[in-house]
């Protein structure tokens, strides 16, 4: 009996990794991570005055000055990478940065805690995760509150993947704590690690008369890492479709987002708008835009596992 489960087991194996890498792979464009723009920002003398860069995934190249960024090139991908301007204090935010690996520039993620100094004296921390996502962040930020209202969270998209297919590696600090830091109220330590995190969620959107933006929920792929993994190529998350609250791979955290958990995206008036999903959609439809996001973080804003780090490579879709 049991040489015949061995048997079975080896067999589904073989049969799912065969389905693995008989994907056809469509490669989201800049996801290989090997070009980047370098921007110098000069934060206000209040705060120390230092000269920070800043990265963005987009064509190689250079530029000075505290002004907004758009997403240049075509690229697709923003960070958590931010020029903030609040109550006319400039603070720059750097936490995704070029890396590599192998010889080949892969995509740095990680969670670490931005000091802002006035005088001399640290009166601000705030924790901010590594984050890249599909979509824009409208800069310069002018507050900590309400991050998802600064954002355009993903982009018009029309296919049916089967998966999403990445080469990453998950870099756990030995502790069992996470830190809650907003910088309007003194920081907190908090019991259990945070996750590092990577999702896929494919949407079809529609607005109402009064520029409200709803959707049904078509696809849905997430992962949350708890420990330390090696380099790993080719993984692949696959994306369910329809209603997956009544599967055994279920959990909480890949249900609908609305109410505080909603993203937004701009309205057809051109306002910032959170994208309220209402519904699961039936298995067979076609979405109008995906989201994806890859995280060393997967909680509450402002909050994480100083050093957890979460490096990305080589980002698709693949395809039966």
């Amino acid at each position: 009996m049991n040489k015949l489960f061995g048997i079975f087991l080896l067999l589904s194996i073989s049969i799912f990794s065969s389905q693995i890498y008989a994907l056809r792979l469509e490669p989201i464009p800049y996801g290989d991570f090997s070009t980047w723009k370098a921007r110098g920002i000069t934060e206000s003398k209040l705060i120390g005055g230092k000269h920070k860069t800043v990265y963005e995934i987009a064509p190689e190249g250079k530029s000075e000055g505290n002004t907004p960024y758009t997403n240049e090139g075509g690229s697709p991908w923003a960070t958590s990478n931010v020029y903030a301007k609040v109550a006319g204090v400039v603070k720059a935010s750097n936490t995704v940065t070029p890396a590599i690996h192998n010889g080949n520039r892969c995509a740095k993620l990680e969670a670490k805690m931005e000091e802002v100094k006035v005088l001399g004296l640290v009166n601000m921390d705030v924790m901010v995760a590594g984050t890249v996502f599909l979509g824009q962040v409208y800069e310069p930020i002018t507050s900590p509150k309400g991050p998802f209202s600064k954002m355009e969270m993903g982009i018009p998209y029309t296919k049916r993947p089967a998966a999403l297919v990445y080469d990453f590696q998950v870099d756990m600090p030995n502790v069992n704590t996470q830190v809650k830091s907003t910088g309007l109220s003194p920081k907190k330590t908090l019991p259990g690690r945070d996750n590092a995190e990577v999702y896929v969620l494919l949407q079809k959107r529609w607005e109402d008369e009064k520029g409200n933006i709803f959707a049904q929920r078509v696809g849905t792929g997430r992962e949350r890492y708890s420990k330390s993994i090696p380099w790993t190529e080719k993984h692949v998350l696959p994306i369910h479709y329809g209603d997956i609250t009544n599967q055994p791979f279920y959990k909480p955290w890949m249900g609908l987002l609305n109410g505080e958990k909603a993203y937004y995206a701009k309205n057809s008036k051109g306002k910032l708008v959170p994208v309220q999903e209402v519904e699961w959609a039936p298995a067979d439809a076609v979405p109008t835009h995906v989201l994806v996001m890859l995280s060393s973080s997967c909680g509450t804003p402002f909050v994480g596992t100083e050093g957890l780090t979460l490096y990305i490579d080589n980002v698709a879709f693949g395809f039966e």
